[in-house]
């Protein structure tokens, strides 16, 4: 199958969007609130916690309203235009944290908080372009690609932040200006690769037009939760993925504190991140192939096992040459089993409904990192090891794994 323009359009979304992820989310943006926050005498401990209020508060708000966004964009001509709303938010807000004074630390929290809202609220409605730009048989391709395309995509975009930082801008930037001018390349990256989709992709599936399209959106939401017995796959799917994505997410947001206890240094963590990231890309497109040679399941199914391999490997992580082994197996499989659970969900929803069900999926993807956290908290405190704790995932792992291979199989899976 050749990808067509459309659907390229839509891929280079997820290379968009990357930078954001990596270079304001992940990397940057949390050392440069803290230093700036420290500096106006607030301690280490509270500009952590203020850090963790902001995040948690962006992350509870989209999640709550996503179905009802969801909802509302299955209405003609909804999606682009909230798709549009929503992208431009975090883009202005991301050249906002750039624009703002390094003093004003609370400011630049609760920007970040906005562009934090506009990046999560736009990756629901991209989502759910996938059921418009890709049909049954093409979905895990255009999937994997998405995901492939978005780890390469934060590759190049760090990249370019790493030449300001290495070389202190070019000998004319001290470390704040270098944070403020990353913030303004992901901006930019975001903008550039925008465009296309903006351009080439449209809402081919739709709800009936109504004269109150936010209430109706609301009462359509309460009506899919009262009438889910008639969604038996999609609820169970949902459960599934509750668990077994609790479990990616939490590895990828406990490794380098696990990392760290084990004795790696920084500096090698930050190659390790971008080795993943490359190690991903064409993994993630393996599990397209995987998926459409054999079936969607087996490619999922395939993917929750690797990580349970990877949860019981934890337990003789102790050099830094063990650490390197760990996390290039998470590479091999965390795109893929996003991409192929992303693909497998737009397979079993209503069509017209897409935005709605992609809400529902949206909550349970951000919920879930709530319960692995804790898991590895718990058991990392009780036996003094965080690598028996990082193994102790292996029991969300095995719940969705269990849940996921129950559910019937897709008659319009395909199979070569």
């Amino acid at each position: 199958m050749k990808i067509n323009k459309k659907q390229w359009s839509w891929i280079l979304y997820d290379w968009a969007n990357s930078g954001y992820g990596i270079i304001v989310t992940t990397a940057v943006l949390p050392v440069y609130f803290k230093s700036i926050a420290q500096a106006d005498h607030v301690s280490a401990a509270s500009s952590t916690a203020f850090w963790g209020y902001a995040n948690s508060f962006g992350t509870l708000l989209v999640s709550i309203l996503a179905p009802f966004l969801g909802a509302l964009a299955d209405y003609p001509n909804f999606k682009k235009r909230l798709l549009n709303i929503f992208c431009w938010l975090g883009i202005v807000s991301t050249v906002g944290l750039a624009l703002l004074p390094a003093t004003q630390w609370r400011w630049i929290l609760a920007i970040y908080v906005i562009s934090a809202i506009g990046y999560s609220a736009s990756n629901l409605f991209y989502d759910s372009f996938l059921t418009d730009v890709a049909d049954n048989s093409q979905m895990n391709k255009i999937s994997t690609h998405g995901y492939a395309y978005g780890y390469l995509g934060g590759v190049v975009a760090f990249s370019l932040f790493l030449v300001l930082y290495l070389t202190n801008g070019f000998g004319a930037m001290d470390s704040a200006a270098v944070s403020r001018w990353s913030f303004i390349i992901a901006a930019v990256w975001w903008i550039i690769f925008y465009l296309p989709l903006q351009k080439n992709v449209h809402q081919k599936y739709s709800v009936a037009p109504t004269s109150a399209p936010l209430a109706g959106s609301f009462k359509r939401v309460f009506q899919t939760i009262r009438h889910i017995k008639q969604y038996k796959q999609v609820a169970w799917f949902l459960v599934a993925y509750f668990f077994y994505i609790d479990g990616v997410d939490t590895i990828f947001t406990m490794a380098t504190a696990i990392g760290m206890d084990i004795g790696v240094k920084t500096s090698v963590l930050m190659i390790v991140m971008l080795v993943v990231q490359l190690v991903a890309f064409p993994f993630s497109i393996l599990f397209g192939w995987i998926a459409d040679r054999f079936s969607t399941r087996e490619g999922i199914l395939l993917g929750i096992f690797v990580y349970l391999v990877i949860c019981l490997y934890a337990l003789n992580l102790h050099t830094t040459a063990d650490f390197w082994i760990l996390a290039i197996l998470v590479g091999t499989v965390q795109g893929g089993l996003q991409a192929l659970s992303r693909s497998f969900f737009g397979k079993i929803i209503p069509k017209n409904s897409g935005s709605e069900f992609f809400g529902f999926y949206n909550i349970l993807g951000k919920f879930s990192a709530v319960m692995g956290p804790f898991l590895v908290g718990i058991v990392t405190q009780l036996t003094g090891k965080s690598t028996i704790g990082a193994a102790s995932l292996s029991v969300l792992f095995l719940v969705g794994l269990i849940i996921f291979a129950m559910l019937p199989k897709l008659s319009n899976s395909p199979k070569k």
